[in-house]
Parts: structure tokens; sequence; C-alpha cells
């Protein structure tokens, strides 16, 4: 596997950036609740120009949208049914990764909804906001599903170029998904070159990104400006009730990672719980997989994970595995949705949880920033919503990355003792 370009590879600079974007929030807000004192005479200019820095930034972010989706879906899902291939421990990890991610997706989207409908965003922050955001970005991302007998016709696409351009997000995705799955059963040498130029096209494409993320503390801070004009100090009152609420869906996701390595895995729970510490503390501090990556292995082998699943499915799941990620990337979809008031159909709600599915099961190591973009922008648009808020949510996304993180550490562990009991009973039976 190539590494990814080095201008998003590295996670320091990335964390470090972060850091300029929650601070360029913060200020962009205080300074637009402060505005009403500049008077009309400088306040309507200043917002115009707000309006227009603010829209060109977001407008640099989803253009890389829809050919991102395509291209990293088509490298990772290419290469993960390539390593199904290579041997039962593959395959089965595998397997295990399309069967959490699935039921990951289905949780956020149930569990999101619940968690709302008992502690919903106060009326008056909520209007607050969607009037803060009319003036950048109110226009779905896509038109809207008619109904569910319609929406079963249309996952196929009758013109995949024009599902593209149309921002028919789950068609593009099925298509991207059959199509990889095709190159990873043509000659190596035809796949080798096929899955390449995908690669180099995303590689470009997170390098486009990472320009644009460059300077996301001048486009945050212009779009929070507009915000901060329009809902004042309710602005913070709401990004805290949204941090609380994607939180949890991480948290919950985490849990169960614990009965996975009881009941699959055979490891008793006081076990797994005491092995999982020092993998869970270093996931906390660090915020990266990767990081935790030799804690899981001595984690593993403290469980009686034999050497060679443990070898092979963990490196696996720190690459492709995302076990939180569709469960907090749709509950983040559906909490834009509540904060402009927007009411789904039951066709797009389907559409967004299978979008949140599928484009986690090739999933590619990224830094947060990038990986919240080009992971939930693809949702919201098959929800129906606009993306705007993304630009913003962004910039406090480092403390749901903790519980993110911690996630995907502890299921990554619980899905190998599963695979490893799995493929330990097959060998037996044999």
């Amino acid at each position: 596997m190539s590494k990814r370009p080095k201008v998003v590879a590295d996670d320091s600079v990335a964390g470090g950036r972060a850091y300029y974007v929650l601070l360029a929030l913060v200020l962009g807000l205080i300074a637009g609740a402060g505005a009403a004192a500049l008077g009309d005479g400088l306040r309507e200019p200043a917002l115009q120009a707000s309006n227009m820095v603010g829209g060109l930034w977001l407008n640099a972010l989803k253009m890389t949208v829809i050919p991102l989706i395509v291209a990293l879906l088509v490298t990772g899902v290419a290469k993960g049914a390539e390593a199904a291939r290579a041997g039962r421990i593959a395959g089965r990890s595998v397997l295990w990764i399309v069967i959490v991610c699935t039921g990951s997706a289905i949780f956020g989207t149930l569990m999101i909804q619940f968690l709302l409908g008992l502690f919903p965003l106060p009326q008056a922050a909520a209007e607050a906001l969607r009037a803060g955001l009319s003036g950048i970005d109110q226009a779905t991302a896509s038109a809207p599903v008619p109904g569910v007998a319609d929406f079963f016709r249309g996952i196929i696409p009758e013109n995949v170029i024009a599902a593209a351009a149309n921002g028919d997000v789950l068609p593009l995705v099925v298509f991207s998904l059959l199509f990889a799955l095709a190159a990873a059963r043509i000659p190596e040498q035809g796949r080798r070159s096929l899955v390449g130029l995908f690669e180099a096209i995303g590689d470009a494409l997170l390098i486009v990104i990472g320009w644009v993320l460059w300077i996301a503390p001048l486009g945050v801070f212009a779009l929070a400006f507009t915000v901060g004009a329009s809902a004042g100090g309710a602005a913070f009152a709401a990004l805290a009730h949204y941090i609380v609420m994607i939180s949890v869906i991480g948290v919950l996701v985490t849990l169960a990672g614990y009965p996975i390595a009881v009941l699959a895995g055979g490891i008793g729970l006081g076990s797994f719980t005491k092995a999982m510490i020092a993998p869970q503390s270093v996931s906390i501090s660090t915020r990266s997989s990767l990081a935790s990556l030799p804690a899981m292995l001595a984690a593993a082998r403290v469980m009686g994970v034999r050497e060679q699943v443990a070898d092979v499915t963990l490196p696996m799941s720190v690459a492709l595995f995302r076990a939180t990620g569709p469960a907090m990337n749709v509950a983040v979809a559906f909490y834009v949705a509540h904060w402009l008031g927007f009411e789904p159909s039951v066709s797009q709600m389907i559409a967004a949880t299978a979008v949140a599915a599928i484009i986690s099961y090739g999933a590619v190591s990224l830094p947060g920033e990038i990986s919240y973009i080009s992971s939930i922008a693809p949702i919201a648009m098959a929800l129906g919503v606009p993306i705007a808020p993304l630009a913003l949510l962004v910039a406090v996304e480092m403390v749901p990355d903790i519980f993110r993180t911690l996630g995907n550490v502890t299921l990554d562990v619980a899905v190998t003792a599963a695979v490893d009991r799995g493929t330990r009973d097959k060998n037996a039976a044999a």
C-alpha cells in the first residue's frame, strides 16, 4: 500500500492546525456577536465580506467531494477484496469489518434520533443558527428522494456521470462499490494499473483538500462571524450540545466492543477490560489508531490471541476498519438536519444509512479534518441537507475524535479476538 501524500499524512501537523481552526471558530463567533456595535454602516459590509470568503472556502471543499468518494471507495474496496482472497484470516477479518460497519451505521441512525428526541437543540438556538447560515448555503445538497419505491429503483443509476453531476450520492456509491469489486477480479497487471490510477487521483485530491484546509482558520472565521452575528451566544450552547450528542454515540459504539470480545471472541470480560487499559490510554492521548497499534498487539498477546491472527487482522483494521465512523458520521448528518429543522423522508434515511455503511467498507486512514469532510459530506448529501454546517462543526471535532479513536481501537482488538476464535474453530473442525 502506497503512502499517502505527506501534506495530509502528518497527524502532528493536522492536529496543530486543528487548534488554530478551533481558535478561529471562537474568535469568529465572538466577533460576530459583537458586530451589532459596529452600526449598519460597517456591519453590513463586514457580513457581506464574511459571506463571500466563507462561501468561497466552502465551495473549495465541496468541489472535491464527489471525485474523492469514487477514488477512495474504489481504492479501499478493491484492496480489501484482494486481501480477503489472500487467506482465511484476512477474509474473516474483512467479513467482520463489513458486519460491524453496517451495524454501526444502522445504530447511529436510530440512536441519534432517539437522543435528539429526548434532548433536542433549544428552538431559539436552532432558529438563530439557521438564520446565520441562510446567507451562505441553504440549498439542499441533492434532490429529495420521492418515495420508497422510487428510491429502490434509483439505487442503480441509468447514467453514472449524470448521477455524479446531480449529486445523487447513493447510486454513485453503489456503482463505485461494484466497480471496485470487479476491479479486484481482473488480471493482476490490469488491476494494479487501475487501482493505482484511482489511488493517484485520490492522492491528488487529498493534496487539494490539504491546501483548502490549510486556510481553514480564515474560512471558519468568516463562517463563524456570519453565524455569530445572528445567533450570538446561542451558537456556543449549540456547539456544546452537538459535542455531547456525537460523543455519546461514540461511547455507546465503544461499549459494543465488549460483548463482541466476550461472545464472539471467547475472552473473559475482566481479561478484555484489563488488557484494553493500555491501548485505550494511548488512543485517548494521541487520537491515533496507528500510534495505538503496538499497545493493541501487546493486548492481543495478553488475551491469548494467536500471533499470526493479530499480525494480520490488527494492521488491516488500523488501515481499513473505522467502527465508530459509520455511527458517528451518520449521526452528524442527522444532527445537521435537526439543526436546520429538516425532516428527512424514510427514503432519505435509508439512503444516508446505506452511504454511511458502504463508504466505510474501504475507509483509509486520513487525518481527522480531511476524514471528517470526506466521510460526512456524502452522507449529508444523501440525506438532502447542505454541508455548510460541517465547515463549522469540523472546528470542534477534536473532542468527538477522542471517542472515535477510543472506539476504533477497542473494536479493532475485539474483532481480532473474534477472528482468532473463528479461524481456530475452523482449523479444529478441519
